[in-house]
């Protein structure tokens, strides 16, 4: 098997998995039990906490664990917005957001809040100048990705910050889901007030990730309950896949130190080999992207013929955001970047990890090329 869907989920890292079941079978009382194996649970939990926060050079203080992408682009933006509503009701986002913040910030509007959606260039990048000149009085908070999960495109965060910073009322977003581990980004250096990381995007388990929230900053709570993680999200702590998010983000960052060089030529090896074939048309930019990302399309072609094709040949990739691609409309993501619908409709992305090989790569490349031959033949 050829997995080239990483961007949907990664496949869980063996040691991640061995980490689950032990804590599952070790550690399994409730960490706020005040009885001795809640203590220990509780210390396992403040340990893994402090592991987080060193990988990401932050305070322990400032990790939240949640279930995920999801959960923690949605506590971010709504528990800023829902929390310092008396402060200011506008924000901004960008037009290639993740669904998860798109539809979030959609949710809002219908209570009120005004949402400044910013237009992005060809490669899918947003102008600095348009965040800026986008700031009023009453934007309390600006949410841009730093990795686009559909083209790799790779969006200006240090300099965004650097803007941010200049206006204490407003708060500066990150979703790093894509990125982490992969593309460097610097939290405290670079101006983020709160940024999201999700588990099953890194070769940890699905259900698992966390918000980084700075000293200081309150956010209203989605759930209620408990005053588990600082009081921002209630209920118990699922404790073995806190452990096995830890490790997993130990593992990746290790990966990142010793193989960039190595994904970088994959992706590299990708671009040639799809910049031969005459049929297809690249949408990732050659510059300011993701290597381990690569969008192109196959115009005149149905994706999900092309994937079931390869599917076929134990070769898996996609279409567009996991969270959206079974709708057989056209990419918002390529549609914001000016590509027609044409090209929209007929988008293809491969997405690698630190375990693809050249030899995948080129086992791709030769199957695509044989199944749009055999399919073009079909179709006269």
């Amino acid at each position: 098997m050829i997995y080239l869907d990483n961007s949907a989920t990664t496949k869980p890292h063996p040691e991640v998995v061995k980490s689950f079941h032990h804590v599952s079978e070790r550690f399994f009382p409730n960490p706020s039990s005040i009885h001795q194996l809640g203590g220990e649970a509780e210390q396992l939990l403040i340990a893994a906490k402090g592991q987080a926060a060193e990988l990401l050079d932050v305070q322990q203080s400032e990790v939240i664990f949640t279930s995920g992408g999801t959960e923690g682009n949605n506590l971010a933006i709504k528990g800023i917005a829902l929390q310092y509503r008396q402060r200011g009701k506008h924000i901004i986002i960008s037009e290639v957001e993740h669904p998860s913040v798109y539809e979030a910030c959609q949710s809002l509007e219908e209570l009120g809040f005004e949402i400044t959606y910013l237009p992005v260039n060809q490669d899918g990048k947003v102008s600095i100048n348009d965040v800026e000149a986008s700031i009023r009085e009453d934007t309390i908070l600006i949410s841009i990705m730093h990795v686009n999960n559909e083209t790799g495109t790779i969006q200006p965060i240090e300099a965004i910050g650097s803007i941010a910073r200049r206006y204490p009322k407003l708060f500066f977003h990150v979703d790093a889901v894509q990125g982490f581990g992969k593309v460097p980004l610097q939290i405290q250096n670079w101006g983020i007030d709160l940024c999201t990381i999700s588990g099953h995007k890194l070769h940890g388990m699905k259900g698992t990730g966390l918000l980084y929230v700075r000293d200081g900053i309150k956010l209203f709570p989605l759930f209620h309950g408990g005053q588990q993680e600082n009081g921002k999200r209630a209920g118990t702590e699922n404790l073995p896949g806190i452990i096995s998010l830890v490790k997993a983000m130990r593992l990746i960052k290790e990966r990142e130190m010793s193989d960039s060089d190595k994904l970088q030529a994959l992706g590299q090896a990708l671009r040639c080999g799809l910049d031969k074939l005459h049929t297809v048309r690249i949408n990732t930019p050659q510059n300011g992207a993701a290597p381990h990302i690569m969008n192109f399309s196959v115009p005149g072609f149905k994706p999900e013929v092309i994937i079931h094709a390869l599917g076929e040949k134990d070769i898996f990739i996609s279409t567009k955001s996991a969270c959206s691609s079974k709708r057989m409309n056209g990419s918002r993501i390529l549609e914001a970047a000016g590509l027609s619908e044409v090209l929209s409709r007929s988008a293809l992305r491969v997405s690698m990890s630190y375990d693809t090989t050249i030899d995948e790569v080129n086992a791709f490349l030769r199957a695509i090329e044989t199944a749009i031959y055999q399919l073009k033949d079909v179709m006269r």
